[in-house]
């Protein structure tokens, strides 16, 4: 078979990549015996998606190196704090991602050829909360 005679469909481009830090945070707008208004941790995991309409060189829609800096925040100002104690809003994890989405924007939006499509944050297997960014 010749590789060469596939066609490429046309279409858009998404990339993920995964990025993960340890937490804790407490609820305290819930009532008080609902159990996450107590402390308590999780092993977070954040994916970012991006999406592109046609492919920068060598064939990329972001280079995942280029998100290197994203981890170095969550490193060093999420991981292994008190988020409810950093954070300017009550830490869901809806509020999370979104948080996160503005930050990636602000801070590496406009060096990349991507666009940020969403955020993922996953708190635990089971449990996740997505912020779809609009105009993406």
């Amino acid at each position: 078979m010749d590789l060469g005679s596939v066609p490429l469909p046309t279409g858009g481009f998404t990339i993920g990549k995964k990025f993960d830090f340890e937490a804790g945070h407490r609820l305290p707008g819930l009532p008080p015996d609902h159990k996450c208004a107590r402390q308590h941790g999780h092993s977070y995991e954040v994916e970012v998606v991006l999406t592109a309409p046609a492919l920068e060189g060598p064939g990329f829609v972001t280079d995942f190196g280029a998100l290197a800096p994203f981890k170095e925040f969550l490193d060093t100002q999420l991981d292994h704090r008190n988020l409810h104690e950093i954070l300017p809003f009550e830490p869901t994890s809806e509020r999370l991602a979104q948080f996160l989405a503005g930050w990636f924007i602000q801070n590496l939006q406009p060096s990349m050829p991507g666009r940020l499509a969403a955020v993922l944050v996953r708190e635990t297997m089971s449990s996740w909360a997505r912020f779809d960014v609009e105009g993406r």
